[in-house]
């Protein structure tokens, strides 16, 4: 499912050009270290080539209250096209927020097109978290989302974002180890292979849960929660897991611990940060990975 190169070996931990290119569909803040400009610095460092179509651009990140945002569909329209002429592939692809019905069927025809010369696509189904939406994020893009997740290969939602694909309630209090492995069964059937599920509590612990399709196994890492929510840190945690499956031949459940640790050291780091609405500084932190 994760295209590696098994002849590829390296002492240096970030050989250029490892695993290929990434071609990024999300949206991009002109304030705030989220969605492409959390991700970009963080693939970049790691070795992979990553590739941008922007589905909007906005103004600062949404929980501010105020934005603007400027949908770019029509220049979709145009962008696919021209990249189908000059022969682009793309060795993954990893997809964020959608603000329209046009955009996302044509995202997903191009998934699908892509991913039958090969490409994996990832889908981070950005929606809310905590139980709610996010400010400017609406059931019809609930809808808009279940359709990508159709097309993933991989998709990694948080808890909340999981409920609401797959259309169950969201319990404040936690759930157990056998729910966990229902939600994740119920993201299958909506047609991904793989899934994660992050910002769970199970069993009366802070835990991710994964499925991994090529094993057939179901797995669970715990770790300890930081107070305070800091923007983009879902961003944060598709880079570097990409980074991990495609650049460094990790396993889905060792890529997901990696990137799970890379988070809490990032927020560790950035804690004197006043405004957690921006995000985390990457820039600050590339040596961590």
């Amino acid at each position: 499912m994760f295209p590696t190169d098994s002849k590829i070996a390296c002492s240096d931990p970030h050989p250029p050009n490892l695993g290929g290119s990434v071609l990024l569909i999300n949206d991009i803040a002109g304030y705030g270290k989220v969605g492409m400009a959390a991700m970009l610095p963080i693939l970049s460092y790691m070795g992979i080539p990553a590739f941008c179509l922007p589905t909007a651009v906005v103004s600062n990140t949404l929980d501010y209250g105020e934005f603007a945002q400027m949908d770019t569909t029509d220049y979709m329209r145009q962008t696919f096209p021209i990249w189908q002429h000059l022969g682009f592939h793309f060795d993954a692809i990893c997809t964020g927020l959608m603000f329209s019905r046009e955009q996302a069927s044509l995202v997903e025809a191009y998934c699908r097109e892509q991913a039958a010369q090969g490409c994996t696509v990832f889908v981070d189904p950005v929606m809310g978290d905590g139980g709610h939406l996010y400010n400017g994020i609406d059931q019809r893009q609930v809808e808009l989302m279940r359709r990508m997740v159709s097309v993933a290969h991989l998709t990694m939602p948080n808890y909340t974002e999981a409920c609401y694909l797959a259309g169950v309630p969201f319990q404040r209090d936690g759930i157990s180890c056998d729910e966990a492995c229902r939600l994740l069964d119920s993201l299958k059937l909506i047609g991904c292979r793989s899934a994660i599920i992050t910002s769970c509590i199970i069993e009366g612990k802070n835990q991710v849960c994964g499925y991994d399709a090529d094993t057939g196994d179901y797995f669970f890492h715990e770790y300890e929660e930081i107070p305070g929510l800091f923007h983009g840190t879902g961003d944060i945690f598709s880079a570097v897991l990409i980074g991990s499956l495609l650049g460094q031949g990790k396993s889905l459940p060792d890529a997901t611990r990696r990137a799970m640790d890379v988070v809490s050291q990032m927020i560790d780091r950035n804690r004197d940060v006043k405004d957690y609405k921006c995000g985390i500084f990457i820039e600050r932190c590339l040596d961590l990975l």
